[in-house]
Order: C-alpha cells, then sequence, then structure tokens
C-alpha cells in the first residue's frame, strides 16, 4: 500500500561493540570510561549522542530484536516520519519504545517495552536496516493500549494526518482481531475518527463537541466559500446545520502577525453568516466552566439558516482540488502535497 508518505531521511548514530584497536568502536577501557554510553550489552555509542532523540533512542531499542520480531505502536510510526508520534508522554517523560516479538525473547528493561503478541509474517516489513510493524498493527497497538478512548481517537486521527491509515483500512483490521486485548475500545474509536483533524487538540475539541455536548458531529477543516466560489476560510470544526466555526488557538496563536491574521479569518467568518467559537490551551484545567459552556451558547446564537439563505457554501468551485480524505491526499501527486498541505504545518 502507498500511503504517499515521504520515510525522512534521519541523523542516528548506530551504536558499535567494542574494539581493541579503538578504531571502529571504543576500547574496552574507554567503553568504561566517561565518553561512551552504553546502549545495550556489548553496544556503545559516543555520550555525546543525545538519548532525547526519538529517532536515536529507537534506533539503539532495535538492536534488541531477535530475528523475528520488529519495532511496533509510536515508535515505528515516528521513524517513518508521523508529526505527531514524539514518544514524549502527556507528563513530559520518554515513553518507551515497544519491541513486537513472538516470545519473550528479550528481557525487560528500561526505556523498552516488550510485547510477545501474535505476530504474523505479514505484520512486518523492513525500513532501513531494521524491521517495523505494519502501519496498521502500529496503529492498532497504539489504540488497544490506550490509556482511554479519547487518546485512542487521537491515535487514529492523527496517523490518518500522515495518510499511514485510513478509517476504512483500521476497520478491516480490527475486524480480524476478534479476543485481542483492547479491541473493544477499538471498535469505540472507528465511530469517532475523522481522517482530517489536523492537530491532537482539534481532536480534542470535537470529542468535547461531539460527546459532552452532545452537539451533532462537525465537519473537520471543511474549506466553506461564498456563493462566488472565493475561498473563506477552511475552520478546524464546522456544524453546518447551526452555521457554527469552532477553532482551537494554540499559543502560536496568541501573538504578533498570527494572532492578527485569526482575527480576520474570525472576521470572515462572520461575514457570512456563521457564528464562531474558539478553544484555548488554559480550557482544558476545567471544560465545565470555560469550553463547554461557551459551545453551548456559541450554538444557541447561531442561525440555523436555511442553505437557501447563507451566503457561504461548502460546495467548492469546479478548481478545487479537495485534501479531506486519505485517499483523495494520497492521489496528490508530490506537487500538490507540498502546494495543498503546507497550511497543515501551522
Amino acid at each position: 500500500m502507498s500511503s504517499g508518505h515521504q520515510v525522512p531521511e534521519r541523523s542516528v548514530v548506530r551504536p558499535v561493540p567494542v574494539d581493541p584497536t579503538g578504531v571502529a568502536g571504543p576500547t574496552k577501557a574507554q567503553a568504561a570510561g566517561p565518553h561512551w554510553r552504553r546502549t545495550s550489552r556489548g553496544l556503545y555509542v559516543p555520550d555525546s549522542v543525545s538519548i532525547d532523540d526519538p529517532h536515536q533512542r529507537i534506533y539503539e531499542a532495535s538492536m534488541l530484536l531477535p530475528e523475528y520480531g520488529g519495532v511496533t505502536g509510536w515508535a515505528a510510526l515516528c521513524w517513518v516520519g508521523a508529526r505527531w508520534f514524539d514518544g514524549v508522554a502527556t507528563d513530559g517523560q520518554p515513553r518507551p519504545v515497544p519491541l513486537a516479538v513472538m516470545h519473550s525473547d528479550i528481557r525487560p528493561r528500561p526505556g523498552i517495552l516488550v510485547t510477545s503478541e501474535r505476530l504474523a509474517p505479514r505484520d512486518l516489513t523492513k525500513v532501513d536496516a531494521f524491521a517495523i510493524t505494519t502501519h496498521v498493527r502500529s496503529v492498532g497497538f497504539e489504540m488497544r493500549y490506550a490509556a482511554t478512548l479519547w487518546k485512542a481517537v487521537t491515535v487514529l486521527d492523527m496517523a490518518a494526518y500522515d495518510d499511514l491509515v485510513s478509517i476504512a483500512e483500521m476497520a478491516a483490521y480490527v475486524a480480524g482481531l476478534n479476543g485481542w486485548i483492547g479491541v473493544p475500545q477499538c471498535r469505540e474509536v472507528l465511530a469517532l475518527a475523522e481522517e482530517n483533524s489536523w492537530s491532537p487538540m482539534e481532536t480534542f475539541m470535537r470529542l468535547i463537541w461531539i460527546v459532552i455536548c452532545g452537539f451533532p458531529r462537525p465537519l473537520c477543516n471543511q474549506p466553506v466559500f461564498d456563493r462566488e466560489g472565493r475561498h473563506v476560510g477552511t475552520p478546524d470544526l464546522l456544524d453546518v446545520e447551526a452555521g457554527l466555526v469552532g477553532e482551537f488557538d494554540g499559543a502560536v496563536h496568541e501573538a504578533g502577525q498570527r494572532r492578527s491574521k485569526d482575527l480576520t479569518r474570525e472576521a470572515a467568518f462572520r461575514r457570512m453568516g456563521l457564528e464562531y467559537v474558539a478553544m484555548v490551551g488554559a480550557d482544558r484545567a476545567s471544560l465545565a466552566t470555560t469550553i463547554v459552556p461557551r459551545l453551548v451558547e456559541a450554538r444557541q446564537r447561531a442561525r440555523f439558516e436555511s442553505e437557501s439563505a447563507r451566503a457561504w457554501t461548502i460546495e467548492p468551485p469546479s478548481w478545487w482540488t479537495s485534501t479531506t480524505t486519505v485517499a483523495a491526499r494520497r492521489a496528490l501527486t508530490e506537487g500538490q502535497r507540498a502546494k495543498l498541505l503546507r497550511y497543515r504545518a501551522g
């Protein structure tokens, strides 16, 4: 399967064994000194090599793999360049690198998570110098073991962001996992996931919208046009029935030119008759007193205009190229991807 996603080049240092000559690796005395760091039994890297780089951590962990096995979960997704899988937990600590093996072939150690579930040959693929699990297997692992349903939804949303999997592909994969740990959660995820969320916080806001507020499911990053076919903007969330735009404003939105652009954008939506509501990071501390009532009040203010009465539409002009689904983005050429998806970088 081609996802249209390009595996990036990485700067990693290969762990090496002791070399008595000190040419291809440290001597035994050097390895015991302060200038070399042991990565696993018999393997070392210079002490200057940062363990904070997730790619380096993954590479070092891969050295522990037996002949049959692969890196899985967040680490496999990170290795192929998935933007939102950086191996950092919510508390800021590094997550262990998960290794999928058939049996307990690897002794537990700090920084490594060994999983010994069934592992078919079709679930493994080689990238660079070692094996990783396929995208659906890696995403499925993260979904199954996510601490909450909302975190599991975020996993699938963000894997779809990079076109690594589609919801249909994950549904087909999950259908074959009867009896596996976490499969009921995966089934719930499939009913909530979207292919066009651009950040974890957009997903979080959408789940507040649907699950807590009980609103109809909004469209994600749906382009809005005026009746002459001019692009008005692409809001994070859009309730077409109510005419309500929802936006998550992260730290990057708070100052300078970006804030000015956001205010101009809000004004453009309002000129079209769309109601507007924003969420900020600080709202997470108390949803019930911040974003939830804000959303409820905004929807109450919304116009609920009939389609014929609206100054806006979601019907694109004939020249518009859609990028709202995984399938649509996979069909883009490299040039189109560079041009049409660049706006998601912010």
